[in-house]
């Protein structure tokens, strides 16, 4: 029993003296952050035909507002949209899962008209176009910019950076601002 324990106490002292670094890995944290830093916050010009009062657009728009993906997304996605979106360059085989649409859930932190479960961490939407559209006193513009990248007139923001981390295509941003000082 002795002759036992001295030899488990060598195997185990030799397990614990061994140099494991080569098969530890070390990854680069410095290019790590760097990969996961954002750009620098970016003024985005709105498309002329951005703005648009079709229905289609806005229940585009209404609709990437009020889910979050297309896996729990309520309801038919409206023509133009889909539940799943083939991610660009990357070529699908049969049989290959694609991946479901990652839409705004504004309503997370917005309220705005017909929300259900609005939030109230951002600014309220509601009544936005009589009381900053119809004013003056906010454009078209204004919103499309709010939506691409917040961070312009607010560093601090916690609102999603949607167009700079290409979370949403600019045809959608323009979706998204369309219901928003669409009337309701």
């Amino acid at each position: 029993m002795t002759k036992t324990m001295i030899l488990s106490s060598l195997l185990g002292v030799s397990l614990i003296a061994a140099d494991y670094s080569s098969i530890i890995e070390s990854p680069d944290a410095t290019a790590m952050i760097k990969k996961d830093l954002l750009s620098p916050a970016k003024v985005y010009e709105m498309p002329k035909e951005c703005i648009s009062s079709d229905p289609k657009v806005i229940a585009r728009g209404s609709f990437m507002f009020h889910n979050l993906n297309g896996k729990k997304a309520k309801g038919k996605a409206p023509e133009g949209l889909a539940k799943k979106q083939m991610k660009p360059g990357k070529t699908y085989l049969p049989g290959d899962k694609i991946p479901h649409k990652q839409y705004g859930n504004c309503v997370a932190c917005h309220n705005i008209e017909g929300a259900k479960g609005g939030g109230n961490v951002g600014p309220d939407l509601t009544g936005y176009k009589s009381m900053f559209m119809d004013s003056g006193i906010r454009d078209n513009a204004f919103v499309f910019q709010k939506i691409a990248d917040p961070r312009v007139d607010n560093a601090n923001t916690t609102m999603t950076i949607n167009l700079t981390t290409k979370l949403f295509t600019t045809r959608e941003i323009c979706d998204i601002t369309s219901y928003i000082v669409s009337d309701k």
